[in-house]
């Protein structure tokens, strides 16, 4: 698959959890989380039996990613991984569980259906994994969280994985890990290092304007556009379709099928633009995003870091764009505080930004020249 050096979390976590200790780890987004829990778990259960692993993931597409990869680290065994998630029916999902599985990979909610319903049980579970439990937390899953946990054997192994750690993670850890192992792999509100970031300055009677310059500008390969909300999500895809573009849609408002192709097309190369609200700003695993671009200012600093944590993966750089108008220049001021940085300053020919907010010593940027001189010498790096 391609594996070749641990990256540090796998590196730091493969060993406790191969030992059969718990673990609460925190790394940045891109750094091989999966993994680092996976392929111990899938070593430390060796052959098919009964349900022995369950792992709850926020998000129907992080269910999906991580069912995907479970399904291919595990190719090679008799080990059986599925998933169950909201937004489809229950059909298929009650025939694979009656079928004998391994690994369940779950949403809560869908899971607490299953539950209620008699298709699923969890006595047998001897590893329960949480993943991305601060979004988890953040999206109001504590609750069914503590009635699933609690369903689960107290003698088990329990490993909990996040890209950061606040307080209410601490409280739900003393409660559900016994002796923890904890990992921490760099500061929780660091930007990746191989993300080379910026802002442009812009009225916002320009955004899109400026947004069509970048896209003409810059040589991505492919990009993650960020809205703040579904409605603009859409109206954004909808003015870049007509510009030309090749482009997918993921919020909260499309239909699980429209969801599932939108990220299959966007990963196969067939829309070379997704945008999307924050529900792609955690944990989704899209090889070769050479740029993010937010075209809102997240609403909290922590999102800046998630989103532009799409690029940059696996070792490959990446570059992140944020369009800033005056009014947003507060909200600025705090992502830079919360990641302890100041985000450089970009401009564009046409779209300098108001002298009164900006100093004019920003450096320029051309389309085509200057602009993309620095991210164009390292574009080829990811055209493997």
């Amino acid at each position: 698959m391609g594996y070749g050096d641990p990256t540090p979390i796998q590196l730091r976590a493969i060993p406790p959890v191969l030992q059969g200790s718990d673990v609460i780890a925190s790394a940045q987004t891109g750094t091989g989380k999966t993994a680092a829990f996976a392929l111990p778990t899938l070593d430390r259960l060796k052959s098919h039996g009964k349900l022995r692993c369950l792992v709850l993931e926020p998000t129907r597409e992080l269910t999906m990613q991580v069912e995907t990869a479970m399904r291919d680290f595990a190719r090679f065994t008799d080990l059986r991984v599925t998933s169950v998630y909201g937004g489809v029916g229950y059909g298929a999902q009650r025939t694979a569980l009656r079928d004998g599985v391994d690994v369940l990979v779950a949403t809560p909610g869908r899971l607490e259906d299953h539950l209620a319903q008699g298709t699923v049980r969890l006595q047998d579970v001897e590893i329960l994994i949480l993943d991305e439990v601060d979004r988890m937390l953040d999206v109001g899953f504590l609750p069914p969280m503590r009635r699933i946990i609690a369903k689960c054997p107290k003698a088990r192994q329990t490993l909990f994985f996040s890209a950061t750690l606040p307080p209410e993670i601490a409280e739900l850890a003393a409660w559900a890990l016994r002796d923890p192992v904890k990992i921490e792999i760099g500061a929780s509100t660091s930007v990746a290092s191989l993300v080379k970031h910026g802002v442009y300055i812009v009225q916002p009677s320009r955004k899109f304007d400026m947004l069509l310059a970048l896209l003409t500008a810059t040589d991505f390969q492919s990009v993650i556009i960020f809205s703040r909300t579904k409605h603009g999500a859409d109206k954004i895809a909808k003015k870049l379709y007509a510009s030309n573009h090749s482009v997918a849609v993921l919020h909260a408002n499309r239909s699980q099928n429209q969801r599932i192709e939108a990220l299959k097309g966007f990963k196969s190369g067939k829309y070379e633009v997704m945008v999307a609200t924050d529900i792609a700003a955690r944990g989704i695993d899209v090889a070769g995003v050479s740029h993010v671009i937010n075209y809102d200012v997240p609403q909290h600093p922590e999102d800046y870091v998630h989103r532009i944590g799409r690029t940059g993966r696996a070792q490959s750089t990446g570059d992140a764009f944020t369009l800033v108008t005056p009014e947003e220049m507060k909200k600025l001021s705090g992502i830079e505080r919360f990641i302890g940085q100041k985000i450089e300053r970009l401009q564009i020919d046409g779209f300098e930004a108001n002298p009164q907010q900006e100093s004019p010593r920003s450096p320029s940027v051309e389309p085509r020249l200057d602009g993309t001189r620095r991210f164009q010498a390292r574009r080829g790096s990811q055209r493997r």
